[in-house]
């Protein structure tokens, strides 16, 4: 392994040859390096399908152990004074967040998705961090399909859209190029990479987030092409909208009045630590969200202790979220 290290750190450039970057693939991948041989098995006849048969006999013995809540990048929000000439931008999907760990698809919060051995076929021995994504304006039908408790067909409308391989060496493209190489070889249909375009000035940035947002997008995300893989909030990975939001936790509810007589006329919010940190008043971080509530869900609202996202425009005077809107319940997964 050593060796191989030295070699590919001597030798970066001429990793442009696919059959020699299938071979240091083998080294990368985590915990289970793939032999060449199987790399290469379609060369004796074998079909791609034999590498998953092959790699899920050698990683059986692993799958016992109970899955752990996963580490994952998280996003800041950008300031439009912010700078990101030179950085990778691509459009934030509204989908269900997904990490693949190797042998199993889980949730951010560790839960295991009940997914069709179909679906995952082809899927690397390494991680991958991504949104189960069905297209724009489907977040609902979205959770709806990977909400179950058993395997059903429903999945195969959705495609795993990739924007991180956790835990790989180099920049983000980089890490992105170990994923790609290994999907020449081994395609999987349910598998795509999330295009990243780099920004060259604020105009750019803008005329894109206008173009996806008018295609009823959720906005951008923006990252710094050359950091390495780390986990929980940065500076250098940011989310772009022209409406930010933030997570919420519901404390309580405010009475209906007029045509909202007998329901509820406002959430009672505390928002979550590690948000709007700028908030040191702990009674800046109770708020009331009644617009966006629809009339089913001020008769029936989100029940107390539940995370709920809001969206807002700005901030007051005092640092507090202007206009804040329900959007939805955080997916509970």
């Amino acid at each position: 392994m050593n060796a191989m290290m030295k070699y590919l750190n001597a030798n970066r450039p001429g990793l442009l040859s696919l059959r020699m970057a299938l071979i240091c693939l083998s080294f990368l991948v985590i915990s289970t390096p793939l032999l060449a041989a199987e790399l290469n098995a379609d060369k004796q006849g074998s079909s791609s399908g034999a590498l998953s048969e092959a790699l899920s006999k050698e990683l059986s013995h692993k799958n016992a152990t109970p899955p752990t809540k996963p580490e994952l990048l998280l996003l800041k929000s950008y300031e439009s004074d912010q700078n990101v000439r030179g950085w990778l931008m691509s459009e934030k999907l509204d989908g269900v967040r997904a990490y693949w760990n190797g042998r199993q698809l889980m949730s951010r919060t560790g839960r295991l998705f009940a997914v069709p051995d179909s679906f995952t076929e082809n899927f690397p021995p390494f991680e991958l961090d991504g949104e189960l994504w069905l297209g724009r304006g489907q977040f609902e039908q979205t959770v709806s399909i990977v909400n179950t408790q058993t395997p059903h067909d429903g999945w195969q409308s959705l495609t795993y859209q990739i924007f991180e391989v956790p835990n790989q060496q180099g920049g983000l493209l980089e890490r992105l190029k170990v994923f790609e190489l290994y999907l020449e070889r081994f395609p999987a249909p349910s598998l795509r990479v999330i295009e990243q375009v780099t920004v060259q000035n604020n105009a750019h940035l803008k005329a894109e987030l206008e173009r996806v947002v008018e295609l009823d997008g959720e906005g951008l995300v923006v990252r710094h092409p050359d950091t390495a893989y780390q986990t929980g909030r940065s500076n250098q990975a940011l989310k772009v909208k022209l409406k930010q939001d933030a997570e919420c936790e519901v404390t309580g509810y405010t009475a209906g009045k007029g045509k909202y007589l007998g329901q509820v006329g406002a959430l009672q919010c505390k928002i979550l630590d590690g948000q709007l940190m700028a908030l040191t008043d702990l009674h800046d971080r109770v708020l009331k969200i009644g617009s966006g509530l629809t009339d089913a869900q001020r008769a029936a609202p989100p029940k107390i202790g539940t995370v709920v996202t809001f969206q807002y425009m700005g901030f007051t005077q005092k640092g507090l979220p202007r206009f804040p809107v329900f959007l939805r319940v955080r997916e509970l997964f």
